[in-house]
């Protein structure tokens, strides 16, 4: 069924018939009004709310409080912006249940909150359950406001939730029975994702430059057709679009029944008095006001906790840490050396536990220490990876002199950490009067699989002068550690790699 909306007349060539503009088309393409400030844009957005409040269910977001005037005569019921979240939602939800004309009035606001409220109330009627899909004509009112096209002095996350509300309103609103109609004074201002989802316009006085090259290109004219905007009258507009005309027609728009309660101001005679009467008047002495009794404050209920506040009482209340008991506290640093030493030893007497990375190591050797009862809290990460790397060397550290072990160990811990396993391998083959390990050998004790890592080890190891190695006529290599006179037996640098389970067993 087709429903006509009476804007006014056409003015013009052909000046005299009715301008009218096709409701249900416009539901189906949306509508962008422009116009300088003064060009009649709320009239004419006013005269299109009344004309078809009968019609279709209607919302203005209204950040001036021009269009509260309908609830008296229309019936429309008007929203006051300055409500919490969860009541706009609630509202907006109830709006289109119960398919009421709303004004969401926002001049209580500043521009911020202005955005937010818009926001949330256009995303909960964008949100609408599918039963309640009905037709809606949402009038935005200064869309520049709500759909900037840069960053300005509101917060980021303001401006980000009003866009993507106009957005979801232009883009993807006609599906849920929103059509959007926004009015702006400059389409420079308006973010061009918005306005390009109109494809009915109606252009008013405008005068600079970039506006009318914007207006003209819209419209489909000329670029030096585009002085006609800045010739055109109060309430005088170009229509283009197929719910108004295909070829664009100038039209004037009508009177109106209700009025906005801010007008244009109009010239009033100034009061008749002397000057004299005027100077005592403003330059009289200011009286002094008494002293006000001082309200007295309310006490406010507390916000809720934030989550961070929440997590933060926990660790608070969390009970203290069990002290440790007299054996741990006992041990001297040299037994907790000793018992680490064990624990690593332990941990890679698993044939897998070489190749399994540091960080998972390191769990399993704290637990292993809390069962043991080894105190003096988490050790560093730099002290665990040396008992690693000396646990790699394979030397049981209850089966060896200590004191000649601790020897290598010192020299170890001045060497980098990429080097102290292959030179404690060495070492404790020499210690244990072994062979040379192979390449192959080494490189599976440091976790990885490819024996040129070993054999590039060892040459950084030759370089510093840490070990030398000689190779007989046999073709056997051995391992000579100066700082500590060691010396392996000979062995084959290209044997395989042993398994821990069959070096257990040889020994």
């Amino acid at each position: 069924m087709r429903i006509d909306i009476d804007l006014g007349m056409t003015s013009g060539q052909g000046a005299g018939g009715p301008a009218t503009l096709d409701l249900e088309e416009l539901l189906a393409t949306r509508l962008l009004v422009q116009g300088n400030s003064g060009s009649g844009k709320s009239h004419l957005l006013r005269r299109l709310l009344e004309q078809s409040a009968p019609h279709v269910q209607q919302l203005i977001v209204d950040p001036e409080g021009d269009f509260v005037g309908l609830a008296d005569r229309f019936g429309h019921v008007v929203v006051d912006g300055n409500r919490s979240v969860s009541d706009l939602e609630c509202i907006a939800a109830r709006v289109r249940q119960h398919r009421v004309s709303a004004v969401l009035n926002l001049e209580s606001l500043d521009a911020e909150n202005q955005m937010r409220a818009a926001a949330v109330f256009l995303n909960a009627l964008f949100d609408a359950e599918r039963d309640y899909w009905f037709p809606m004509l949402v009038v935005v009112d200064e869309a520049q406001l709500f759909a900037p096209a840069v960053s300005g002095d509101v917060a980021e996350d303001a401006r980000k939730a009003s866009l993507g509300a106009m957005t979801n309103l232009m883009c993807r609103g006609r599906k849920r029975g929103l059509a959007g109609v926004i009015a702006t004074q400059r389409l420079a201002k308006l973010a061009k994702n918005v306005a390009a989802e109109a494809t009915n316009f109606l252009m008013g006085r405008t005068f600079l430059d970039i506006d009318m090259a914007r207006a003209a290109d819209l419209l489909g004219l000329e670029r030096r057709q585009a002085e006609v905007f800045r010739e055109l009258q109060r309430g005088h507009f170009v229509a283009l679009g197929p719910a108004l005309s295909r070829r664009p027609l100038s039209i004037r728009v009508g009177s109106v029944e209700t009025q906005a309660r801010a007008g244009t101001p109009l010239l009033t005679p100034l009061p008749g008095q002397s000057t004299e009467d005027a100077r005592d008047l403003i330059l009289a002495p200011v009286r002094t006001e008494p002293g006000r009794a001082v309200a007295e404050r309310r006490v406010s209920a507390p916000p809720p906790p934030s989550m961070n506040q929440i997590l933060e009482q926990i660790v608070r209340d969390r009970p203290p840490e069990p002290v440790e008991d007299e054996a741990s506290l006992a041990l001297s640093t040299e037994e907790r050396e000793q018992a680490c030493r064990v624990i690593a030893y332990d941990i890679l007497g698993d044939p897998d536990a070489s190749f399994r990375p540091e960080a998972v190591l390191y769990q399993d050797f704290v637990v292993r220490c809390r069962i043991k009862k080894i105190g003096g809290g988490p050790m560093p990460l730099p002290e665990f990876k040396l008992h690693l790397n000396v646990a790699r060397a394979g030397v049981d550290p209850t089966a060896v002199d200590l004191s000649e072990w601790s020897r290598a160990i010192a020299v170890a811990r001045q060497i980098p950490d990429d080097l102290q396993a292959s030179f404690l391998i060495l070492a404790g083959a020499a210690l244990l009067g072994d062979a040379c390990p192979s390449d192959l050998e080494i490189s599976r004790r440091c976790g990885h699989h490819s024996a040129g890592r070993a054999r590039s080890r060892i040459s950084h190891l030759e370089k510093r002068d840490l070990v030398v190695m000689r190779t007989d006529m046999s073709g056997q290599r051995s391992a000579v550690l100066p700082d500590l006179g060691w010396e392996t037996r000979p062995g084959d640098s290209n044997g395989p790699a042993t398994p821990q389970v069959e070096r257990d067993a040889a020994e």
